[in-house]
């Protein structure tokens, strides 16, 4: 009795495990996403649904290697995304402090959202780790960035209706902003 108690257990967590990581597809609607700006102001997805296409992009850690390389992108394609009618907002788990710095240091031209507790990658769907700390040097003075988790690198793009018209879990950092933009041209 007691081991089909936990084989019964075991399927039942599995299944809501599952529920609560299956996050947002194709097709679905999404509003309600709430968060602090690299600026320290509040961020809101329902001011820009309507609006615009929005390019919603997970990306692990502010000032690595592979998130700047796609931070960059995104920041370099800023007039094709702006033909797209599209903006961008980068979301990770770094602290409005770490953000501000990434954008500075990187001359990025869209808004990064903090996301410390993972509640934004939560609704998403999007796998998220234990956060961790990381040394960087600017214009000569060593920074501390500290996460307080790390997400999986996935992008969403959100049309103007506030239906998820791309998702991709799978991201490969220099490619995103390319198949986004493929993707835009499409639409």
């Amino acid at each position: 009795m007691k081991i089909l108690r936990f084989a019964l257990g075991s399927i039942i967590l599995s299944l809501f495990t599952s529920m609560a990581i299956a996050g947002i597809d194709v097709g679905s609607t999404v509003n309600g996403v709430v968060a602090n700006d690299d600026k320290g102001n509040l961020w809101s997805l329902d001011e820009h649904i309507g609006k615009k296409n929005v390019i919603v992009y997970f990306y692990p850690a502010a000032m690595t290697g592979g998130c700047t390389k796609q931070a960059c992108a995104y920041r370099d394609q800023s007039v094709a995304l702006n033909d797209a009618d599209a903006i961008v907002v980068g979301v990770s788990g770094d602290s409005v402090n770490n953000l501000k710095l990434f954008r500075e240091t990187n001359g990025l031209n869209f808004t990064l959202i903090s996301d410390i507790d993972g509640a934004i990658a939560k609704k998403f769907g999007v796998a998220t780790r234990d956060g961790s700390s990381i040394e960087r040097e600017v214009d000569g003075v060593m920074h501390t960035l500290t996460r307080g988790i790390t997400t999986g690198r996935w992008t969403f793009v959100i049309d103007k209706a506030g239906k998820v018209i791309y998702k991709d879990d799978a991201v490969k950092a220099t490619e995103d902003t390319a198949n986004v933009l493929g993707l835009l041209k499409k639409a």
